[in-house]
């Protein structure tokens, strides 16, 4: 059993934009540097900045989100995450207090600060401000007196002169100065559609980024203080999170797409299906022609398959084996770049042929939570399963007439959503399988045996 008094830290800006992953990720690094195990967290549904998080532990970047899973989920998916570690690194999401449109303090960070029990860091960017900075971290570490601010680091600081007028400014504050960083252009992260490019798109640089980070942090956070406020968190009063095991049968095996293309993925998935009975076998759609041998069921999660559509396409061998296993009624769940994949063509490109569906990049982004419910029976999911979902896309499909929708899509406006077809299972919507553990288990049991 891990401990639940487990050092943490929560790492939160007044708003997006701020610096928090290059503070969270570098502070993750150099502690990792100084031989501690590290526990690397994100609040919310992203998926990108996990990459950044595991590169520079050396472990599996997690997710809380408070939404998709539930606030009763949040402390004991972190102990789980956190097993064997000395210190855990949660970064937030956007802003310390915003949530779920909608929905008050739901899948805020600072709720799962609170959840957690844990100090913040604030990330500042200081580059437009000196003595207001003052005024903005008092109304932040007074706003919420659940949540305890336990120190700012100051982002983007012009000069020694302008770092002098910032701590003057915030002794007043009671809020302690835990570090300065200047503007360092190597650390920043090129982006595109839809965040951060993936670190499997380009781990080389990203290896780089991420010492930077971890050089910026170390020359000018004061470490050994931070640490101090990670370990005066208390005792989480919850037990680790467990993925329900399986009731004998025979041993299933799942091939998971990985690779550039398809990066998102939750890591309790995998765990959740090893659980039910499953031997979870990746594949690269880039590289691979052939599933791996005694495929009995297949899971294609998200990614950017728009990016590489043209040697997605180009591997026709592949494409028709996955079309060959779904037409054999074998289980395939697939989720937003999944679909996409699964679809006839996308820009014009041929891709699996799977779905009566044709797919393109749209002009307009589509993005926030999702509540829903299965329209029908699937290998996912029974009718009226329940499921909170995130929805985050530029492309738009066209369907054939005549498809079985796999959601129906309850708030935050009522319409169906995805496919379900013999044994595919098809949708934009991500969903958290920690939420719907049976989700994983039904999934296995309808796979063929190897």
């Amino acid at each position: 059993m891990v401990s639940g008094s487990v050092p943490r830290l929560v790492v939160a800006a007044p708003s997006s934009g701020s610096g928090k992953t290059t503070v969270a990720t570098g502070l993750m690094a150099a502690f990792a540097a100084r031989g501690l195990a590290v526990s690397p967290h994100k609040v919310g549904p992203d998926y990108i900045d996990p990459g950044y998080h595991a590169l520079a532990t050396g472990r599996t970047g997690r997710n809380l989100d408070a939404y998709l899973c539930g606030p009763e989920l949040i402390g004991p998916l972190f102990l789980n995450g956190a097993r064997g570690c000395d210190i855990a690194v949660v970064e937030g999401v956007m802003g310390l207090y915003d949530g779920a449109a909608g929905e008050g303090e739901l899948a805020s960070t600072a709720q799962v600060a609170r959840l957690l029990g844990a100090p913040v860091v604030l990330v500042v960017d200081a580059s437009s401000q000196s003595r207001s900075v003052a005024a903005l971290v008092h109304g932040f570490a007074s706003w919420d007196p659940r949540v305890r601010v336990g120190g700012v680091i100051l982002n983007k600081v012009a000069s020694d002169r302008h770092e002098e007028l910032l701590r003057e400014a915030l002794e007043s504050a009671g809020v302690p100065v835990l570090g300065a960083l200047r503007r360092v252009a190597r650390v920043d992260t090129p982006s595109r559609h839809l965040g951060l490019v993936p670190v499997a798109e380009r781990r080389a640089d990203a290896v780089d980024a991420v010492a930077a980070m971890a050089e910026q942090v170390r020359s000018g956070c004061d470490l050994a203080a931070l640490e101090a406020l990670a370990r005066s968190a208390g005792s989480l009063a919850c037990e680790p999170w467990e993925p329900p095991p399986a009731v004998g049968g025979a041993r299933r095996r799942v091939a998971v797409a990985s690779g550039p293309a398809f990066t998102f993925s939750y890591a309790e998935h995998g765990e959740l299906l090893t659980a039910a009975g499953a031997e979870v076998v990746p594949f690269d759609p880039l590289r691979d022609e052939q599933l791996p041998e005694g495929t009995g069921g297949l899971v294609v999660g998200g990614g950017f398959p728009e990016v590489y559509a043209p040697e997605l396409s180009a591997n026709e061998r592949l494409r028709k084996e996955v079309a060959a296993l779904a037409g054999s009624g074998a289980p395939v769940a697939a989720e937003c770049a999944g679909l996409l994949y699964l679809c006839r063509a996308l820009d014009g490109q041929p891709m699996c042929g799977v779905l009566d569906a044709d797919a393109r990049m749209g002009e307009r982004l589509t993005l926030g939570y999702r509540d829903a419910v299965a329209v029908g029976d699937s290998s996912l999911a029974a009718a009226g399963t329940r499921m909170r979902a995130h929805e985050f896309h530029r492309t738009v499909i066209e369907p054939g007439a005549g498809a079985a929708p796999a959601w129906g899509v309850v708030a935050p406006a009522r319409r169906v959503e995805g496919f379900v077809q013999q044994g595919v299972h098809a949708s934009y919507l991500h969903t958290h399988w920690a939420a719907e553990p049976g989700v994983a288990r039904r999934f296995v049991e309808r796979c063929r045996t190897s």
